[in-house]
This record gives structure tokens, C-alpha cells and sequence, in this order.
């Protein structure tokens, strides 16, 4: 009896090596020769919202370069908040491109990958060529968005030369 309570107990901690061994993982599985490019901080009013960082493979990031965009919170602010100054962006950066429908289903997206964040909290954006884009909360995958249109119209929000805070994208792009 005891032999097999100790059986028991190893394979548990064995499957929880191997579970927080997966959960550690994060959006850096997904791009595994990543280096950091450049880094800055975003702040409105002169009130710190987050600091952001700029992963990648390449540099300079060229349009079928895949990144990381990770950014770590200062502040709290709701999903909502999130995804209605995203949906403004992407509007404002892409005009008459991107149709009210298209735009309504990005919001439906982002409703479901971004959350609530507080200070220390980091979303992270892994932009897949081809493919779309994964967001992480923290080290976890929390949403995917199979659509690469979306996934360059959300990163152009900082990455776009129109950006409203092009010195944030000149440190994150490393010039």
C-alpha cells in the first residue's frame, strides 16, 4: 500500500513538472530565437500606461518577419477600455480599407483575447506571417486570431510609420 502511495505521488509530480514545464513555455515557444529589438515606455498625460517591447528574429523587422510585441501595464484598465482605444486605432491607421463588418468582428476578437489588466500585468502579441496572430496573458496563450489582416492592422498601431507615438516606435524598431 505504501509502495503504491508513493507511486501515486511521483507520477503526480511528474505531471506537474510537465504542466508548469508547458505553462512556463509562453509566447516564447512560439518564437524561440527571439531577441529583444527595442523597448519603451507609452505614457498619456504624463501618467506611465505600459512599457512595451519589441521581439523578433530579424533586424531590421521586415513585413514577413514574425514578433513579439510585449506590453507590461502600469496602470489598471479594463477590457473594454482596451479594445475600444484599439478599435480606434486601427480605424483611424486604416480609413475606408476595413469595413464595419470586418471591424465588428475584430472587436469580437479582441473582446476575447485581451482582459482586465493590472499594474505588473503583461499582454504579449506573437504576429505569425501567414497565419495571424496569439495573444498571451502573462505566459498564457489566451486567444487566437486566425487572420493575418487583423493581426497587421492591430500591430500598425505601433509599428505603422502614422502611428500617434512614433518615438515609441522608432525604440521599439531599435533606431
Amino acid at each position: 500500500m505504501k509502495r503504491m502511495r508513493r507511486v501515486g505521488v511521483a507520477r503526480l509530480l511528474w505531471l506537474l513538472v510537465l504542466l508548469s514545464a508547458t505553462a512556463s513555455a509562453g509566447w516564447q515557444e512560439s518564437l524561440p530565437n527571439a531577441r529583444l529589438l527595442g523597448s519603451g515606455e507609452f505614457s498619456w498625460f504624463g501618467f506611465k500606461v505600459y512599457t512595451a517591447r519589441l521581439w523578433g528574429t530579424t533586424l531590421p523587422l521586415t513585413a514577413d518577419s514574425p514578433f513579439a510585441l510585449e506590453l507590461t501595464y502600469r496602470r489598471t484598465i479594463s477590457r473594454g477600455d482596451l479594445v475600444q482605444s484599439s478599435l480606434d486605432e486601427i480605424q483611424r491607421l486604416s480609413g475606408s480599407a476595413v469595413s464595419p463588418a470586418q471591424l465588428k468582428d475584430w472587436q469580437a476578437q479582441m473582446q476575447r483575447a485581451f482582459v482586465d489588466v493590472e499594474p505588473g500585468q503583461r499582454i504579449t502579441g506573437v504576429f505569425l506571417p501567414g497565419r495571424g496572430v496569439q495573444f498571451f496573458v502573462d505566459q498564457r496563450l489566451q486567444y487566437r486570431v486566425e487572420d493575418e489582416a487583423f493581426a497587421r492592422a492591430f500591430f500598425a498601431i505601433w509599428l505603422d510609420p502614422r502611428t500617434r507615438n512614433p518615438q515609441l516606435r522608432a525604440q521599439l524598431l531599435g533606431q
